[in-house]
């Protein structure tokens, strides 16, 4: 079955702890697999112990963001990075995301970009390296965190630093480089005994998703691939849950293991809970799609389920097997005849009613 992730988390300018665990909550029951505390402001390691303490489903981070949070960019020294992310595996965090990826030899490829970098991770260890000249310590230490993440049990999710931020920039040479690089570490994570998965594109237009997955399964020596949408067009601010949705079902179809869901806030400002909800359920949407189309015998049945209830007019048996049960319920109550068998699109005329009834 194909998994879904959302992200949560504070940023500088809205630290809110309470709020953060109802949008956890909001997100597991709609359906995240997983979640991730991504948070830029308040103590973090309080935001992210609580959130630890609150979630059922497992939980991963990307460390780097509290690296610069504490030290800041021109100060930070590679053990900085390393001891923030020992203590992450000492809290418990299942999994991280961290930028091996960007070196000093592909990272000027993005100046000749549209977007140019969109990954804040990414962003930060870019400029590190532009200041100091040396080379990105997740990758030249790799060896180091191989070791901090098998002793904890801590996944690597092995950030795409230079996926595109744009249509224009799919597929580019920039993010090729990248993802070879990736390969090359994932088969070293494999021989260390560490847990590892591929983070994907970003924005790519649909006839590309394909030869994305493609290359990332080649590369990367089938390894899960964890994708963000794909976004498939960039006009869409304030919908961009849909035109994820849409990428991560074109993405999960060819192969893809792992969808980090989208909300319609992506681009626009720090999502809200019903921001939350409804990001999780559109991938949750995509997701079940491409079960469907992958031939899973459990996702062929739920859908059986639902034509047969939907044919009886079951409304009960409809809303339990719905992805969103809240919603659908909701609908039908605030109709103008909730209590009668039809709905009120077609009302007497209810196809499903009409041919029910055998001719005299």
């Amino acid at each position: 079955r194909v998994k879904v992730n959302a992200n949560l988390g504070t940023s500088p300018k809205h630290i809110d702890l309470e709020e953060e665990i109802e949008k956890l909550k909001a997100a597991v029951d709609a359906g995240a697999d997983t979640v991730m505390d991504l948070s830029t402001g308040g103590d973090l390691d309080e935001i992210r112990r609580a959130l630890l303490d609150a979630s059922p489903v497992p939980l991963g981070t990307v460390p780097i963001y509290q690296t610069v949070a504490e030290v800041g960019i021109e100060k930070m020294k590679p053990q900085d990075i390393f001891r923030t992310i020992e203590r992450h595996g000492r809290q418990g965090v299942d999994f991280i995301t961290v930028h091996c990826g960007i070196t000093k030899e592909n990272m000027e490829l993005a100046s000749r970009r549209t977007g140019g970098i969109v990954s804040r991770g990414g962003g930060f260890l870019y400029q590190w390296m532009r200041l100091t000249g040396r080379q990105n310590p997740l990758y030249e230490f790799f060896d180091d965190l191989l070791a901090i993440a098998k002793e904890y049990d801590m996944t690597l999710s092995l950030g795409d630093a230079l996926r595109p931020g744009c249509i224009d920039d799919a597929t580019d040479e920039a993010q090729l480089a990248e993802l070879r690089t990736l390969g090359e570490l994932v088969l070293r994570a494999r021989e260390a005994g560490v847990q590892v998965m591929v983070e994907g594109p970003g924005h790519v237009p649909m006839d590309q998703i394909g030869k994305n997955v493609k290359l990332q399964k080649e590369w990367c020596h089938g390894a899960p691939f964890y994708v963000l949408g794909p976004i498939v067009t960039d006009i869409a601010p304030g919908y961009d849950h849909i035109t994820g949705a849409i990428g991560g079902a074109l993405a999960a179809y060819y192969g893809a293991d792992f969808l980090c869901y989208v909300t319609p806030a992506e681009h626009l400002r720090l999502p809200t809970v019903e921001d939350v909800r409804e990001g999780v359920i559109a991938s949750v949407i995509a997701a079940h799609a491409a079960d469907l189309a992958r031939g899973l015998p459990k996702a062929r049945e739920r859908d059986l389920k639902m034509a047969v209830r939907r044919r009886t007019l079951d409304w009960e048996g409809m809303f339990e097997l719905a992805l969103d049960p809240r919603k659908a319920r909701r609908y039908r109550l605030e109709s103008d005849s909730p209590v009668d068998e039809e709905c009120t699109m077609c009302g007497e005329y209810c196809v499903l009613k009409l041919l029910r009834k055998r001719p005299a």
